[in-house]
């Protein structure tokens, strides 16, 4: 009879333990494409070697008693990013996906000293997370495609984004148009609105306070619409660098410029107006209340995103 060596028997050990890690992760992925893990599955098949896959968790938190909103809209560009790859031809066993509850895994978010969600981590199979593992999400915010990207930059995997077809957009655009057919038709015989200077001039100011607030911004980047502290509650509406922004905070500068540029138009109909003189103050008096006020407040958003601005107005 022969002896095996220790190491021998060591690699065999290694490797049927390997192996069975890797049999599961993918018997998970084969019924959810993320697999959801608590304290000791994270434990278990992330942290503890061997491992020669890497894993992509999303630390959240969904529970409705944690008012995460952002949470729900990151889990479903999430769930679109892991669908794409787990029905991709290029699909292998070297990347899974997976999802870290704060109400299931406390000890995780204890563990990585994580007070924040939701937050976009990877795992590599060898050695432990750099900086660049971490996800920038104020930064490039959390739609699948930009995901996509960050794993491809980690991992060189190639993930090529499939959402379900969406027949929102194209409804709405035929019922736009359907609308303004009939209004058309309604009035074939007085279509002079369609010359009026005013309501041309009213839709350019308005595409151009959408344009000015960074909406196209939020189309390209899906930003969430605002940050919840999971620990504290608080709630941010505004982005504290100058690099990236929340939904809200762009809702908040487009009613910021609109009431600037009201102001400005009353003060304009108050100096060429023929109503009488007691009107005109008025207008002039609300004209000049309403810039002053929401551009000191529009000054002061700036000062807040970028920091070391030196100048202010009214508002410090």
């Amino acid at each position: 009879k022969y002896l095996k060596s220790p190491v021998c028997v060591c690699v065999c050990h290694v490797q049927t333990l390997l192996s069975e890690k890797v049999t599961q992760m993918m018997d998970w992925t084969s019924k959810r494409s993320v697999i959801k893990m608590n304290g000791d599955k994270f434990r278990r098949f992330v942290k503890a070697p061997p491992r020669n896959y890497s894993v992509f968790i999303m630390f959240t938190a969904l529970q409705p008693q944690r008012q995460c909103g952002v949470c729900r809209q990151a889990d479903e560009e999430f769930q679109v990013l892991a669908n794409s790859w787990r029905y991709s031809s290029a699909f292998t066993n070297k990347i899974f996906f997976a999802s870290v509850d704060f109400d299931e895994g406390s000890d995780v978010f204890q563990m990585l000293n994580m007070n924040s969600a939701p937050t976009f981590l990877h795992f590599p199979h060898k050695g432990k997370p750099r900086r660049a593992d971490t996800y920038e999400l104020q930064v490039r915010g959390f739609s699948a495609e930009q995901l996509a990207r960050w794993v491809a930059d980690r991992t060189d995997v190639q993930i090529r984004v499939i959402r379900p077809p969406n027949y929102a957009g194209p409804l709405l655009l035929g019922f736009l148009l359907a609308v303004i057919g009939g209004l058309a038709y309604l009035r074939r015989n007085n279509l002079e609105f369609l010359f009026n200077k005013n309501v041309w001039a009213f839709s350019a100011l308005c595409f151009t306070l959408i344009m000015t607030s960074g909406q196209m911004w939020n189309h390209i980047r899906g930003p969430p619409y605002a940050h919840k502290n999971p620990s504290s509650g608080q709630v941010s509406y505004i982005h504290g660098s100058s690099q990236a922004q929340f939904v809200a905070e762009t809702h908040i500068v487009l009613l910021f410029n609109g009431a600037i540029t009201l102001g400005i138009i009353l003060l304009c109909e108050a100096a060429t107006s023929d109503v009488d003189i007691g009107k005109r103050k008025i207008m002039c008096i609300a004209g000049i209340c309403l810039v002053m006020l929401f551009f000191s407040w529009l000054l002061s958003i700036f000062r807040a995103k970028y920091h070391g601005y030196p100048y202010s107005f009214l508002i410090s």
